[in-house]
């Protein structure tokens, strides 16, 4: 039963003598540049950062540091709608194609890159502006993070099987026994930082929740440079569907086919990107290409409407209503007036 594979969790969790607590705040970076007087521009995906982001940063006299947690793998290009060797020729992008795809990159890896990056493009006299739609990023950059104990692969590995046998919501629940108000806070679906709340309290003996609770406050809006593109929900979708359509015309599925050919063992972040876990799928007799090209489309909606309700809870976010009509050199236009003068030192 589940019971069996969450008992050690409860016992290191009651035992637990030494934590590993690293924090990063905003705050610890101040000798360095800091990310909070940065421009930023997300947005869900499909939403036309990519396009706006390179205007927005020429009229900043900007180089872009990616804001994606996908971006950061090599030759996975189409499903990450990573920019172009055209996009980067018009303005530096950092850390895009930075580890190959088998390999884990943790968020702790992401915010100290982000510092060596940052400090060197300020040092050339450059703005920095971050362009990307991951949301676990913008919090720690904004916030700060409380980076907790190192993963235990092993104890994943024990409870994403026993996960399979008996469900989800049985995680779930046994994260409530122990840390009540992550279990309230999270998505039921989002099995990720359930396995990962469950995690730090088997190291720690603390629920994560305990050590997350001072990074919850964020700033006023007008107090930052954050814009995060906004459309209707059925222009959105319209968006994705098209976005979706082009890739798989673009060979998408090609794509995956050779980096599992190459890459056997994704790493754990990469194999679950929206679409390619639909295309290994696909590519491993389990789905026909047509039932995958629906459920990628349906998995990328559900993705940006998380996305979405991620920066509703973030009130740094400014956000950007976009229609049919909007002209990238326009809506950088309109950022770039508005954010002058925010997030400057009082």
């Amino acid at each position: 039963m589940v019971e069996s594979a969450f008992a050690d969790c409860f016992e290191f969790g009651r035992c637990a003598v030494n934590r590993v607590n690293s924090l990063s705040s905003p705050s610890d970076l101040e000798s360095a540049g800091n990310p909070l007087h940065c421009w930023y521009l997300t947005g869900a995906t499909a939403s036309g950062k990519t396009r706006i982001g390179i205007e927005l940063a020429q009229r900043l006299d900007a180089e872009i540091i990616s804001l994606d947690s996908m971006a950061i793998y090599r030759e996975m290009d189409i499903g990450t709608a990573k920019p172009s060797p055209a996009d980067c020729a018009q303005v530096p992008h950092h850390l895009v194609d930075i580890v190959n795809p088998d390999e884990e990159f943790s968020l702790a890896q992401y915010l100290s890159e982000v510092q060596r990056v940052m400090c060197a493009i300020q040092a050339r006299g450059k703005e920095v502006l971050f362009v990307g739609g991951t949301s676990l990023y913008l919090k720690a950059l904004l916030r700060g993070v409380d980076e907790g104990p190192p993963p235990d692969w092993g104890f994943r590995r024990e409870v994403e099987a026993e996960v399979e046998r008996v469900g989800l919501e049985a995680l779930r629940k046994r994260l409530e026994q122990v840390d009540p108000l992550s279990a309230a806070k999270l998505h039921p679906n989002d099995q990720r930082r359930i396995i990962r709340a469950l995690e730090v309290y088997k190291v720690t003996g603390q629920p994560i929740s305990h050590s997350q609770t001072h990074f919850d406050a964020g700033r006023d809006a007008e107090d930052c440079k954050v814009f995060t593109l906004s459309w209707p929900r059925p222009t959105l979708h319209e968006r994705i569907e098209q976005r979706v359509e082009t890739m798989f015309q673009r060979d998408f599925v090609e794509e995956v086919r050779a980096l599992v050919a190459k890459y056997p063992q994704l790493s754990r972040t990469a194999s679950q990107a929206v679409g390619y876990s639909e295309v290994i799928r696909h590519l491993a007799g389990q789905a026909s290409l047509e039932l995958t090209l629906e459920k990628v489309k349906t998995r990328t909606r559900q993705f940006a409407r998380r996305q979405e309700t991620w920066f509703r809870h973030l009130s740094e976010c400014r956000f950007v209503d976009l229609t049919h009509e909007a002209d990238p050199q326009v809506v950088a236009e309109v950022i770039h007036r508005q954010g002058d003068g925010a997030g400057e030192p009082a």
